[in-house]
């Protein structure tokens, strides 16, 4: 019998930064990856576990820098509102920092430290940070793996997790070697849009299997058209090597109607599943 891959309608909330206005929290992109940008005309944060509910999704990864404010009021208010619109917060994704920074890594540790202490709070089970944005190599390997056995020993009541995700982390050698010295203490979110070479299947299964998160993302074909075999082909390699978690679909190409790029990514994926 195929494995079975989790059905639970499921979405990266990167998918919709146009949706929410293209906004960027003071404070959240240190590296200068994102713009700052809280000129609002988008769908406030506050509204949008109803819209996933109203889309279908019943569950979300949370990108850090959609939130206006960290204070405890308004973190109940939403957690109230994904609570309320029966939509579970599967992980929450700190989008920046770099553990291995040579000269900057203990301080973007602990501004890291700071987002996991905010997914805490918002009740998420699971966190996702950055291994690191430096080449891999022993020293970087290691510098990346106590950061991240030490952001975990200090927040025991989230599950941190990092991604096969910027420079530190770009083949499945590197992935597997930081998994071994983190030694279970860190588990593994995988993206399958984050490698793009001819090797990208093989890769994607060759780590999958011990991965507890994922992140489903398709090339465009075209401008606005969705690349329907490079999906299907992910989601295959998926189920082989036995990924038993949610399939959190990416919508990422050019199409402004995000949501109507989102119901055509869980229709493939619908008939992937089975």
């Amino acid at each position: 019998m195929a494995h079975q891959l989790d059905p639970t309608p499921a979405v990266h909330t990167w998918s919709l930064f146009r949706t929410m206005g293209r906004y960027v929290a003071p404070g959240s992109a240190p590296s200068g990856v994102l713009t700052e940008n809280t000129e609002g005309g988008g769908l406030p944060l506050l509204e949008l576990p109803g819209e996933l509910a109203a889309h279908g999704f019943r569950s979300a990864q949370l990108c850090h820098f959609y939130l206006p404010s960290t204070e405890d009021a308004y973190l109940g208010e939403l957690r109230s509102a994904f609570d309320e619109a029966g939509v579970d917060l599967e992980c929450f994704l700190v989008d920046d920092g770099d553990l291995v920074d040579p000269d900057r890594g203990t301080e973007q540790r602990a501004w890291i430290s700071g987002w996991i202490d905010v997914a805490e709070r918002l009740g998420a089970p699971r966190v996702r940070v950055p291994a690191g944005d430096r080449a891999p190599s022993e020293e970087t390997l290691r510098a990346s793996a106590e950061g991240l056995r030490a952001l975990a020993a200090e927040h025991s009541g989230v599950r941190v997790l990092t991604e096969n995700w910027k420079s530190l982390l770009v083949d499945e050698k590197a992935v597997r070697r930081l998994l071994e010295q983190v030694e279970g203490e860190v588990g593994l979110l995988i993206d399958t849009g984050n490698w793009d070479d001819e090797e990208k299947y093989r890769r994607i299964g060759a780590v999958a299997g011990v991965a507890e998160c994922s992140q489903v993302k398709a090339r465009e074909s075209a401008p606005g058209v969705i690349d329907e075999e490079d999906l299907q082909r992910s989601l295959a390699v998926l189920r082989e090597v036995e990924y038993g978690g949610r399939l959190s679909l990416v919508y990422a190409g050019t199409d402004d109607d995000e949501w109507g790029r989102l119901a055509k990514l869980r229709e493939i994926a619908a008939r992937e599943i089975g």
